[in-house]
């Protein structure tokens, strides 16, 4: 049979639906807040404030704090945001880059393996980072090269992190499909039912 079109029946082209999606809470506010926090705290200090500045030292003391509860909340806030939920594994990660390297996509819906290492590392990184910086103000180590290399290492290996965790949450948002930027605004991705 022959459609207007001067093709059969079996050529139209037929309408395919999104897969279903079910919005799931995962991040709760205080991940969100401390997150954010510490984007904009790191943000400042390494673009805008000089590391002789007053406002270097409230910021980075401000990451310490941030850093501190993030710490507590690993242990006792909500499912997602504790480190029983994402714990670090060679294994899994190397699981999930052979899935990429495949093209297989398995969703998460906390963080992924990568990201749980992402995640120690930024954590033990933004420490190093906040306690040499410490040692720098006390008279003890005032004037000793090694806390200021040892921050200056730091903050550069933090800087690389946070550009790696930047394009790796664009890339899973895209290969996934699941807008991990908006999930940490709204606290909720939308994942595949």
């Amino acid at each position: 049979m022959k459609t207007a079109m001067n093709g059969t029946m079996d050529d139209r082209v037929t309408s395919v639906r999104p897969p279903a999606r079910k919005r799931t809470r995962v991040w709760d506010p205080l991940v969100r807040l401390f997150h954010w926090s510490l984007v904009s705290c790191f943000a400042a200090n390494a673009l805008f404030v000089d590391g002789e500045n007053d406002l270097h030292l409230v910021f980075g003391y401000t990451i310490i704090g941030l850093v501190g509860f993030r710490l507590l909340w690993g242990f006792v806030g909500g499912q997602y945001a504790r480190f029983k939920s994402f714990p670090p594994s060679a294994q899994d990660a190397l699981e999930q880059g052979a899935d990429m390297v495949s093209g297989r996509v398995h969703i998460h819906v906390g963080h992924t393996p990568l990201g749980a290492l992402m995640i120690y590392n930024l954590l033990l990184t933004l420490s190093v980072i906040g306690l040499s910086g410490y040692l720098m103000t006390t008279d003890m180590f005032w004037g000793v090269e090694w806390p200021e290399e040892v921050h200056k290492i730091a903050v550069d290996w933090a800087e690389v992190s946070v550009v790696l965790h930047i394009a790796a949450v664009i890339f899973e948002s895209y290969r996934t499909k699941v807008n991990l930027p908006r999930a940490m605004v709204t606290g909720y991705k939308d994942l595949p039912e």
